[in-house]
């Protein structure tokens, strides 16, 4: 398959071209000649990588919770119309023996495969995280952090597990925390009451990554600089829901000027009702009322979003006064990087998997492309 005519999104610049695509790979970009009958004429638009969201919950009416193939790989076909092309699903803190079973799930559709976006693993957010932090998290499912507690979730799933959210301030969590690091396992500072030295010596224990900037985390204070002045004081990466109602417009652009959009990534932390209706429906067990593109629970907490990733590029693209390829860079390559897959994943390089995207100026997806076949 030959696309030509498209913009084609780079790390550093957009340029004019085209791009031949055999075996679900990248095979040449700019190529002198080509035989294929195949011809995509993109007309200008712009390609892109597919989108990789390393931080979702659910979509479309399913949850990683249900804990069955049939939720992820719904899951997967409803993100994938929005030009998420792989995903990291997302448990909740809920029993271990909820967790394992999701775990099971994950782990069979990373190796077998879905009729939509890539499953690249699973992203653990809590047990092991502070009860005074705990968002739309069920409290009565906090677990304290230790190896064992760890092992009982994941059981003999433990190579589909990419990253874990925890608080470091917790009794147990640093020593977790070096454990996991050591294995290669990604741990996120979140859902945490951490003081900024408490957070710095998570830092110093193993942490590399922080969960939904801003949110369920101590504030940047002069005197008392928290979490939030931990990670723009460090150079850990950090992700922020950009939806405008999770974060300011002004405190999204201030985090991107100080972290810089290479420690940045655009996630979705969608939950079901994502690509659904106002109304109800429930995250982690516990009930959650939709309304207005707000996700909440009855006592008002926000509960994950039901933000696409199209519109999260759409929303800091329009107001956070950056150039769209740095956008693209925090929704695409960043979150490969996150997940150890950037040799293969979130550019547009030659042998690099077809995962690609044609898109206009208000990023409205045309066509989405999985290892080369159109979705």
């Amino acid at each position: 398959m030959l696309i030509k005519n498209c913009n084609i999104i780079y790390l550093n610049k957009i340029e004019n071209g085209s791009i031949l695509v055999e075996n679900g790979k990248i095979k040449k970009i700019n190529p002198n000649e080509c035989n294929t009958d195949n011809v995509v004429d993109a007309h200008g638009l712009y390609l892109s990588p597919g989108f990789i969201d390393v931080h979702i919950h659910g979509a479309g009416g399913f949850d990683t919770m249900d804990g069955t193939d049939e939720a992820i790989n719904n899951i997967a076909k409803t993100i994938v119309k929005h030009g998420t092309t792989s995903f990291v699903p997302t448990t909740m803190t809920v029993s271990t023996k909820a967790i394992y079973k999701s775990m099971k799930a994950i782990k069979k559709l990373k190796q077998s495969g879905t009729e939509g976006a890539n499953v690249l693993g699973a992203h653990l957010e809590g047990p092991f995280i502070n009860s005074e932090a705990i968002g739309a998290q069920n409290p009565k499912y906090i677990l304290p952090p230790s190896i064992s507690n760890y092992k009982k979730m994941v059981g003999d799933c433990e190579d589909a597990v990419i990253s874990i959210t925890l608080a470091p301030e917790v009794n147990g969590a640093k020593e977790l925390i070096k454990y996991l690091s050591e294995k290669g396992i990604v741990c996120s500072i979140g859902h945490t009451k951490a003081t900024y030295k408490q957070s710095m010596e998570g830092i110093k224990s193993g942490i590399s990554h922080s969960t939904h900037l801003y949110n369920a985390m101590t504030p940047l204070n002069h005197r008392a600089p928290g979490v939030v002045g931990s990670i723009f004081d460090s150079n850990i990466t950090t992700e922020t829901i950009s939806d405008g109602i999770h974060i300011s417009y002004p405190a999204l652009r201030i985090a991107y000027k100080q972290k810089g959009t290479d420690k940045c990534l655009l996630i979705t932390d969608a939950m079901m009702a994502c690509c659904m209706p106002d109304g109800e429906y429930s995250l982690g067990g516990q009930d959650v009322i939709v309304n207005n593109s707000a996700a909440r629970l009855k006592s008002g907490s926000l509960a994950g979003s039901v933000l696409t990733l199209d519109k999260a590029v759409y929303n800091v693209y329009k107001n956070c006064n950056l150039p769209l390829n740095e956008v693209v860079k925090m929704a695409t390559y960043n979150g490969a990087k996150h997940c150890k897959v950037d040799d293969h994943k979130g550019l547009i390089n030659e042998g690099y998997d077809a995962d690609l995207i044609l898109f206009d100026d208000d990023i409205n997806i045309k066509k989405v492309f999985v290892s080369g076949k159109e979705v």
